[in-house]
């Protein structure tokens, strides 16, 4: 019987996936936030336009993908509401 012989590929690198990648160092630098909170369907009705904006602010400022009602009514009360 013949000898089997394996057929070797050179070892592939091992590729680090958890640094940070050159897009995402120029996005620090320039202040662009990768995630967006932002959708491009707003409503026709300004007051309301503003409050997603506010909202939107308020999540990117504090590093906050969902907000409490408390964090909203604060949101809220900075717009000038009162009860």
């Amino acid at each position: 019987m013949a000898e089997q012989t394996l057929v070797e590929a050179p070892p592939a690198g091992f590729v680090e996936r958890r640094q940070r990648d050159q897009g995402a160092a120029v996005a620090g630098a320039t202040g662009f936030e990768r995630r967006q909170f932002r959708d491009g369907n707003r409503s026709a009705r300004p007051e309301v336009a503003e409050l997603a904006n506010s909202i939107d602010d308020y999540k990117v400022a504090h590093h906050r993908r969902f907000i409490t009602f408390e964090e909203l009514f604060d949101v809220m009360t900075s717009l000038g509401y009162h009860r």
